[in-house]
């Protein structure tokens, strides 16, 4: 670009860095804007799908995401108040046979400071803490954001990768707060010598059941073992990091079966979210503005592609800018043109999928029986569209 000022990124997470990565590799100039007082990432464990590691190839990052991912053998379903059997679905070899790529699991943080650790080794990346974007205004030819503290920033193009509650698409959708699903999740992490031997799993393990779930497995190479319990709930605190309360969650899960339980109980201290999402859009630009990742559309996490779907966003945002040769209101359109199909139908999918784990009465009937026996897959299979991943050379041809 013939700009003498950079991209902005508004938001310091995976896809706000994965996206200063590929720009940056690029030869733009790219400056992070991150609200916090440092980069970091809360959560624990994240699932990774063949399409994931497929960009994860792309970007050349496979060998060093693979040093912190753990590769579990079997993705699978039991249900929660009988313990039995639902479908399990292996994985490993039949997936890098069917994709190309394997399925792993990763510490959220990890996959986080992989790319914080690329980007930091690259010279045309200004990564800055204490940058909390409150608002922006556009030229023809740039924009300019003002921060918190009052000061303002030129730049050439603004991506919004600050999430759920982002500020830059509040201005530029408008579309007021997130849908609130009703789910609340409680997330916590026991090592390994805590799990007793007959309730730790290899696999990636679900347990479903009426308005509950709880999926458990592996991370930093069986070192930790993460777990997820999700439960219907009217509560609403915005945020990611709320501690959570052992009474309410004993009581949702009451009538699961006694390994649910027994493992549950391990647990004294859980953090909780509530689970938003929104209604897909076909436009999230603004000539030099456009949003990334969960600003753009953010999704439940039953289909677990939140981080994935923001990488995906990061490699066809930098093919659109090549294509466009570097026009940015074009570049933005085209790439907005080339994802807003693909991640709706992932936002909405994740939705079903709720319905499918938290099934009761005739659908829970239906869907194990279905699982069972082998006419459908618990989603692996189904999702195929999904896990095929994106052809960033061939999008813009």
């Amino acid at each position: 670009m013939t700009s003498p000022h950079p991209i902005l990124i508004a938001g310091g997470g995976i896809g706000g860095l994965a996206t200063a990565l590929v720009l940056a590799r690029d030869g733009h100039a790219v400056t992070v804007l991150e609200q916090a007082a440092s980069f970091g990432e809360i959560g624990a464990g994240i699932q990774l799908g063949p399409n994931i590691f497929k960009m994860f190839a792309w970007l050349g990052l496979t060998d060093v995401v693979s040093k912190v991912s753990f590769f579990p053998p079997g993705l699978g379903m039991n249900d929660v108040r009988t313990g039995e059997k639902v479908v399990r679905v292996p994985l490993g070899d039949v997936s890098r046979a069917t994709y190309g790529f394997p399925y792993g699991v990763i510490y959220r943080a990890d996959l986080h400071q992989v790319f914080l650790d690329a980007c930091r080794e690259l010279p045309n990346i200004t990564l800055r803490t204490d940058a909390k974007l409150e608002s922006f205004e556009q030229t023809a030819d740039s924009v300019r954001v003002r921060l918190a503290n009052g000061e303002t920033l030129p730049g050439v193009a603004l991506i919004g990768a600050d999430g759920l509650w982002s500020k830059v698409r509040e201005a530029v959708v408008g579309d007021g707060k997130p849908r609130v699903s009703g789910h609340i999740a409680y997330r916590a992490v026991l090592k390994r010598e805590d799990v007793p031997a007959h309730l730790w799993s290899d696999d990636v393990l679900l347990w479903g059941g009426e308005k509950t779930h709880l999926v458990h497995y592996p991370l930093r190479r069986g070192e930790l073992f993460n777990l997820v319990a999700v439960f219907h709930s009217s509560k609403y605190d915005e945020g990611w990091n709320t501690f959570g309360d052992p009474a309410e969650l004993t009581e949702r899960f009451q009538g699961a079966c006694p390994q649910v339980r027994e493992l549950l109980g391990k647990i004294e201290t859980w953090k909780m979210w509530v689970l938003c999402d929104r209604e897909p859009v076909k436009n999230w630009t603004d000539r030099r503005v456009t949003l990334l990742g969960d600003a753009a559309h953010p999704m439940l996490q039953y289909l677990a592609q939140g981080a994935g779907q923001a990488i995906e966003d990061a490699v066809v945002l930098r093919e659109a800018l090549r294509f466009a040769r570097n026009d940015v209101p074009l570049a933005f359109q085209k790439y907005q043109q080339a994802r807003y199909l693909r991640t709706g139908r992932v936002q909405l999918t994740a939705r079903f999928y709720g319905d499918i784990y938290h099934a009761a009465g005739v659908q829970r009937e239906l869907r194990n029986q279905l699982f069972q026996g082998g006419q459908e897959s618990a989603g692996f299979a189904g999702l195929k569209w999904m896990y095929d991943g994106i052809e960033p050379s061939k999008l813009f041809q």
